[in-house]
């Protein structure tokens, strides 16, 4: 109880210091005039739908994955399962969710929670490293339009570093994923050494979730299987490209499509951040990656952020609230859900 505190004070802590970062050169009397400069059809017709078209790719992707132990499981349970995820991050810290959706698609379609589990790392890995491939391939094709991007010298030395870490974290986790996948009976028998002091529950539990862990990383049969599950990826992240770019243009912010990955990509390192509902890591690197790489004023950009933070949040908790009533589940169920596998 007293852990759980602890990670709660510390994640608002880190909120409160992002928010500051990212209000602090911001003149707010000019924010409300920003927020309200929308087109209101562009936002009402293409933005909302757009917000819930990942979830769609999302559960088309995951299906991929879920095929490995049952080829017919229900499309609506995947989309449900995203939705209801990406609900609890956004309410609860530490990322919750990423548990909470393979767990709640396991109970619904009878799966193994470790091979479910295991599912959400692969997507985690080819999220990371496809949104890293799109901004190496950008700053390849940089010289190509650096005449239209309003970016610094300086901006760009970050944004390539930030890439490097990103493909050095996947590289890092890719790793060890195949040393479990190629040294199971190792793996097992040192979770069983490690677990010895445990309680007899813990010691039979772990090593079960880690063998269902290991097996449901035996994903891809053929190379087909891996390069569809690769282009999938792309549409996923293209996908959340568009919605921005459309995000902008509802704004009267015409930029070209490719300007936008690089956003996308800060975005991302942001939401990544365990805060609660994303407040503060979105919020300051969404603001960073608009003043420096699209060259955005600095209230402009704290309105628009606001409003995609906003929009994120209702449309996907509204949803995620549907769902939740539509099966009498509460978000305090899904919780102890969660918790109760990282005990």
């Amino acid at each position: 109880m007293r852990s759980n505190a602890l990670k709660i004070a510390a994640a608002v802590v880190l909120s409160i210091v992002l928010l500051f970062l990212f209000g602090r050169s911001v003149d707010w009397k000019d924010v409300p005039a920003h927020i309200a400069d929308i087109n209101l059809w562009v936002f009402l017709l293409l933005v909302i739908p757009l917000s819930l078209f990942h979830f769609v790719t999302r559960a088309a992707r995951w299906q991929i994955l879920i095929a490995r132990e049952k080829i017919d499981v229900r499309f609506r349970h995947l989309v449900r399962a995203n939705v209801i995820g990406f609900t609890v991050n956004f309410v609860f810290p530490g990322r919750l969710g990423e548990l909470v959706r393979p767990l709640y698609l396991a109970r619904k379609e009878s799966l193994k929670p470790g091979f479910a589990v295991g599912t959400v790392v692969v997507e985690r890995l080819f999220d990371v490293t496809t949104m890293c491939l799109l901004l190496g391939l950008f700053m390849i094709a940089r010289p190509l339009f650096a005449g239209s991007w309003p970016i610094g010298a300086e901006a760009g030395e970050r944004l390539t570093a930030l890439g490097i870490l990103g493909l050095a974290a996947a590289a890092v986790i890719l790793a060890l994923i195949l040393l479990l996948y190629f040294q199971k009976d190792r793996a097992l028998r040192a979770a069983a050494f490690v677990c010895r002091p445990l309680p007899e529950k813990t010691r039979a539990t772990v090593p079960r979730l880690l063998g269902e862990f290991i097996d449901g990383l035996k994903f891809f049969r053929t190379g087909r299987q891996l390069a569809l599950y690769a282009v999938m990826s792309l549409i996923v992240w293209l996908g959340i490209v568009l919605f921005y770019w459309v995000f902008f243009a509802a704004y009267h912010v015409h930029v070209p499509y490719f300007l936008v990955i690089p956003y996308v990509f800060l975005t991302g390192v942001g939401a990544s951040i365990p805060t609660p509902g994303m407040v503060g890591g979105f919020h300051y690197f969404s603001k960073l990656g608009m003043v420096l790489l699209l060259g955005i004023a600095p209230a402009r950009a704290a309105g628009l952020t606001v409003v995609f933070h906003a929009v994120q949040i209702a449309v996907t908790c509204a949803l995620g609230y549907a769902i939740l009533a539509r099966e009498g589940l509460s978000l305090l169920q899904l919780k102890r859900m969660g918790e109760s596998e990282t005990r």
